[in-house]
């Protein structure tokens, strides 16, 4: 039975407690899942208790916020690599750089939507919950902006926006040397989306599998078929895995829970790789 590897909860910018996430993916029929919020480990204790009274193999994990050559790439690690203390130390300065991007997105949006404010965003933000563009897109439906996060994205809060802003985030490489180094398995996350698509190289990819990197998320809504194969003949000829997942948010996204997944040989493998690190 296959697993979903790419799921978000309240910890971050989902919608869906971390033990809802896990009963989605047992409602799906998956045999586990990862929950991998977005620089933080904050939700896994709670998924942790909820997959073992379902039954449902929970696979730590993380989606971390990288960067290349200024252009930003995130980067699933799994395994519990959130307990590292250093690499604790650069998520947290992650998550500082966040909430300053949340407050400069908001005075720049502020132009065109003047009913919203930071203090209509922070309050979407749960204390210890990893604040982002998720949230100002929240508020943008609240007051009327947007009718939901899918369109706030598309309109307002897109790379490239006049009102998008980035933040601090620790180089790709570094992080994928991190992540090993705590014991854990690398996985960039939707390598063909976005702006990722344009800073990674095969040779950036070399690279990376050089230093550790594992796999690649290639089932991906944001890939269509062509480049879905490309990216196994990429990882084919690197020696990397191929993962698929939904990189769910729960409501205001369209992304369902399992509608793309990994086959469990794929994640034995995966944790294995993982394990041999720890050595």
């Amino acid at each position: 039975m296959p697993y979903d590897l790419h799921t978000h909860s309240t910890a971050s910018d989902g919608t869906t407690a971390p033990a809802d996430v896990v009963r989605a993916a047992a409602a799906a029929g998956l045999s586990g899942l990862a929950l991998t919020d977005h620089d933080t480990g904050a939700g896994l204790a709670e998924a942790v208790r909820a997959a073992a009274d379902l039954g449902v193999d929970l696979v730590p994990g993380v989606e971390i916020s990288t960067a290349v050559r200024g252009r930003s790439v995130h980067l699933l690690g799994y395994g519990a690599v959130t307990d590292d203390p250093a690499l604790a130390r650069t998520l947290a300065s992650t998550v500082d750089s966040r909430l300053a991007r949340l407050r400069l997105i908001v005075e720049r949006l502020q132009a065109v939507v003047p009913g919203l404010s930071t203090d209509d965003v922070l309050a979407r933000v749960p204390v210890g919950v990893t604040p982002g563009r998720p949230h100002v897109a929240d508020a943008l439906v609240a007051v009327g902006a947007v009718a939901s996060r899918d369109e706030a994205f598309v309109e307002l809060l897109a790379e490239g926006s006049p009102y998008y802003v980035g933040y601090r985030a620790p180089g790709l490489l570094q992080t994928v040397r991190a992540v090993v180094a705590a014991g854990g398995a690398a996985v960039v996350a939707h390598p063909a989306s976005r702006s990722a698509a344009d800073v990674l190289s095969d040779d950036v990819v070399a690279e990376l599998a050089a230093a550790g990197l594992v796999g690649l998320e290639v089932d991906h809504r944001d890939h269509d078929e062509p480049t879905r194969a490309r990216l196994r003949a990429l990882a084919a000829d690197m020696g990397l895995l191929c993962t698929g997942s939904s990189d769910f948010h729960g409501a205001g996204k369209q992304n369902r829970m399992g509608e793309n997944t990994t086959p469990d040989d794929v994640v034995e493998q995966l944790l294995a790789g993982a394990a041999r690190g720890r050595h």
